[in-house]
């Protein structure tokens, strides 16, 4: 029976490489892995491409070992659909992070729950202190989000050169800005 492993990461600036060799250095072979690079969190399980991958070739009884338990889905309720489905299918899920735990067994699913609802939780801290810290910086007059290509001066030029009959395309590529921003400023989005 083969071993199969998955990793994740939530952007393209991290790797999945440490989680390979942490479950490699546990002593485990790994036959087939599958890694979902760029995918966040907040993805379910089953809607990640690698991850849904290795489910079309992961067999019945086979064995997955993932690094932590959050490699397994978004929330507490995907986290336990994904072991449900695993468990109908005779397959075992080793994570790393919890030992050698039967995770189909009445104990494995009491730790399943409470550390999956744990780890909900700090998710949903981690999302109040940015919200919180965002609208602190808003109250002390910073600004947020991207800064803008272009300045009072130039979109008033814009303005006018459009309604003189310029074209979007031809402000778009003048300014060295989206026809979408050109279509923003002219208030031909509206």
């Amino acid at each position: 029976m083969a071993t199969f492993a998955y990793g994740r990461v939530s952007t393209k600036d991290q790797t999945t490489e440490n989680q390979k060799h942490e479950i490699e250095a546990q002593g485990y072979r790994i036959d087939y892995w599958f890694a979902d690079e760029g995918v966040s969190g907040k993805v379910p399980a089953s809607q990640r491409p690698q991850f849904s991958k290795m489910l079309g070739q992961i067999r019945d009884g086979e064995t997955l070992i993932v690094s932590k338990l959050d490699r397994l889905g978004r929330d507490a309720q995907d986290v336990g659909a994904t072991i449900k489905a695993m468990a109908s299918r005779k397959i075992e899920v080793i994570v790393l992070q919890l030992g050698k735990l039967d995770l189909t067994s009445p104990a494995g699913k009491l730790m399943l729950n409470m550390l999956a609802a744990v780890a909900e939780m700090e998710r949903d801290l981690l999302v109040e202190r940015t919200q919180a810290g965002l609208a602190r910086a808003k109250a002390e007059g910073k600004v947020l989000g991207r800064p803008t290509k272009t300045n009072d001066e130039q979109r008033e030029q814009i303005i006018s050169l459009h309604k003189q009959g310029a074209s979007i395309s031809s402000l778009a590529r003048n300014y060295g800005i989206s026809r979408a921003s050109v279509m923003r400023i002219t208030g031909a989005l509206s």
